[in-house]
């Protein structure tokens, strides 16, 4: 017997990943593809994304492909009108991203090549799909990708940590919205755990590792949480439980509660508190 699915999720209807050449956008495509939805795959990267696409139909699925860049509102209305030539669009998974390793002195260009793809492409998207969403009377899904680093901000990658905080409050401010439509169209925050992609790949790692889960066991976990209606899809992974990602986000939330420095966590003065908050 198969598993309930989100109201959205439907054969034939239209399903539209950004980000989808690779990775866990791929994966989702593959996933709502064998569900029968007919699924238009978006990427700036046109030929990962010509291959893909071509394996998703050799696989039998009913895909469609179009390359390009989330950062141009102009392009994301191309896909918007590609998507409406294509049927019923009941599902936008606004997955596209990028890292880049940009700290706070870094030049303001990279800073504005991050944001462009994962906090303003991701408005374009919801911009773009959202009024005629609300103007049908059939149940939608809108899904963002985020990330934990913007939750906990981990110290490094200063400008996604802060791309995907921001997308996080957009993501929750939606989903606010939406609370006008009853439930019909329902806003998502994926929030994958470490998973080997094209992001882990451009770092040097080749193979899987072992903590990491695969592209295909996140859209293995996202599936039934949207089914339950889920907003936030907190992903573990093979080295951090759901119990552990509890404990991290509260100690981050306790910083503001208990006017903590700011990231205590990594701060040499908590080491020993946060080691045995993380304990009991």
């Amino acid at each position: 017997m198969s598993m309930a699915q989100h109201p959205a999720i439907v054969a034939g209807q239209v399903a539209v990943i950004t980000g989808a050449a690779s990775g866990i956008g791929r994966a989702a495509a593959a996933a709502l593809g064998a569900l029968g939805m007919r699924v238009l795959c978006a990427d700036r990267d046109a030929a990962t994304l010509e291959t893909s696409v071509a394996a998703l139909r050799d696989a039998g699925l009913d895909a469609i492909g179009l390359a390009i860049d989330v950062a141009d509102p102009a392009a994301v209305g191309r896909l918007y009108d590609a998507a409406q030539a294509a049927g019923r669009v009941s599902l936008l998974m606004n997955n596209a991203a990028r890292e880049g390793g940009v700290g706070l002195l870094d030049d303001l260009a990279r800073w504005d090549a991050t944001f462009d793809v994962n906090l303003w492409g991701v408005l374009h998207g919801i911009q773009r799909f959202l009024p005629a969403m609300r103007a049908g009377d059939w149940p939608c899904a809108i899904i963002n990708t985020g990330s934990k680093q913007g939750i906990t901000l981990p110290p490094g990658d200063t400008a996604y940590n802060v791309s995907k905080a921001a997308l996080k409050a957009l993501t929750e401010s939606l989903a606010h919205d939406l609370l006008a439509t009853d439930g019909r169209i329902s806003a998502h925050l994926l929030i994958p755990g470490f998973t080997f992609t094209g992001f882990t790949r451009a770092r040097g790692i080749t193979e899987k590792p072992a903590g990491a889960w695969t592209p295909e066991q996140v859209i293995d976990f996202m599936l039934p949480a949207l089914a339950r209606g889920d907003f936030y899809i907190l992903c573990p992974d093979n080295d951090v439980t759901r119990a552990m990602d509890e404990k991290r986000i509260a100690w981050a939330a306790g910083d503001l509660i208990e006017n903590r420095p700011a990231l205590s966590r990594w701060h040499p003065d908590y080491q020993a508190a946060f080691a045995d908050h993380m304990a009991r």
